[in-house]
């Protein structure tokens, strides 16, 4: 699905990304810290050790885009962010996401043909970023990927051409030759879809099963991976409502519920989890509480504790909150609030749940937000994080 209303997955508001990228760039060290002064009353834990890496992913083939995976720090207590570089060499590293020792960053590039690439963090001269070099993904477009919990195998999804492959990694950080490539070949398209469209791909909280989100057919794949062969087996499929578009697919802690984000139908729905079969089963959709505003739904977050969940709308630029209830079962719609930014298409809590990261693609800015672990509810942490092309981010342990 296009993110841009025909602009295409990579498109841009032009003017807007070029006066972005020309007023505030990436390397400008005083223009590219966020300011969040936190709001009285607000709690936060405190951080021994400081600043924390956060890497972003982008694009780099737009006008107005990024030079490569850009690095940045943030601070634990207030959110503020800046700047400290850029990995260059990586094209459309348009999603990112670390290895098991947080050594190693692993990104798409979202390109035809597309690939992944593994970059060694503190690999070159002086502890600086290395790229250990780049593999085939087999499709085109590759949009998503993740770790598999075992720590040997990377999981991508290719949007262009509805597929899903797998890469072994080696010891050292290193991308083995592809083990896996499976097309989504069956269900047919949903309404106005030229074919399928794998959208992400991520494994069950208990490690068993790996489930792969296809936008074009409407459609989440469950397979089992063969750790040793690093091949897929897929042991079931649940599909949704016709012109659904599911995009993004989370997981409740408790392990027994997901929900979904369907881009196409501006819904969100609750689906059983059957741990032992990895089956899925769909409940009715629900509202995202943007009204008639095409919202583009893009990623769903849960709460550690599993008592809110949290919903990026792009074309609302807004977060829905949602109370979780019936240990998973249910989602409450709780309100919407601004994102601060323009097209927020992904989302990320801090590892103490206390900020909320947003990566908005049309605006090229990062936003934090607070988040009150009690309510739930979300306040800004500040002002805008300048990022061109920005659309991942990955704060770091």
């Amino acid at each position: 699905m296009e993110d841009n209303a025909g602009m295409g997955r990579r498109g841009l508001l032009g003017a807007a990304a070029a006066a972005a990228a020309a007023t505030v760039g990436l390397g400008c060290a005083p223009e590219a810290t966020a300011r969040a002064d936190l709001p009285a009353g607000t709690a936060r834990k405190p951080s021994a050790a400081g600043p924390k890496p956060l890497y972003l992913g982008t694009y780099t083939s737009v006008s107005g885009g990024a030079k490569g995976v850009a690095l940045a720090t943030y601070e634990p207590t207030t959110g503020a962010i800046t700047s400290t570089g850029v990995v260059t060499g990586v094209g459309d590293p348009s999603f990112v996401a670390l290895g098991l020792s947080a050594d190693t960053l692993y990104t798409v590039n979202e390109r035809s043909p597309g690939a992944v690439t593994a970059i060694a963090l503190h690999g070159g001269s002086g502890g600086a970023p290395k790229v250990l070099g780049s593999r085939p993904t087999g499709g085109d477009g590759p949009c998503h990927l993740s770790v598999h919990p075992g720590g040997r195998h990377l999981l991508s999804a290719n949007y262009d051409s509805g597929s899903v492959a797998v890469h072994p990694i080696g010891q050292d950080g290193k991308l083995g030759a592809r083990t896996a490539l499976v097309r989504h070949s069956s269900p047919p398209p949903g309404p106005g879809q030229d074919g399928a469209h794998a959208h992400e791909i991520l494994t069950s909280p208990d490690g068993r099963f790996v489930l792969a989100v296809d936008l074009g057919n409407d459609t989440v794949y469950t397979y089992k991976l063969n750790e040793t062969a690093g091949t897929l087996q897929q042991v079931s499929f649940a599909t949704l409502r016709p012109g659904a578009g599911p995009r993004s697919l989370t997981f409740h802690p408790g392990g027994t519920f997901a929900y979904v984000a369907n881009e196409l139908d501006n819904t969100v729905v609750v689906c059983g989890y059957n741990a032992t079969t990895g089956k899925l089963t769909p409940g009715a959709p629900q509202p995202t509480g943007t009204g008639s505003t095409k919202s583009y739904p893009a990623q769903l977050l849960v709460s550690a504790d599993g008592a809110f969940a949290y919903l990026a709308n792009r074309g609302h630029n807004s977060i829905t909150r949602y109370a979780v209830e019936s240990a998973g079962a249910t989602l409450r719609l709780l309100d919407t609030v601004p994102v601060g930014g323009d097209f927020p298409r992904h989302i990320a809590f801090d590892p103490t749940g206390l900020l909320l990261f947003a990566a908005n693609q049309k605006s090229n800015t990062v936003t934090v937000l607070n988040v009150d672990t009690t309510t739930g509810k979300l306040t800004s942490a500040g002002r805008p994080f300048a990022a061109p092309g920005v659309v991942c981010v990955l704060p770091s342990p």
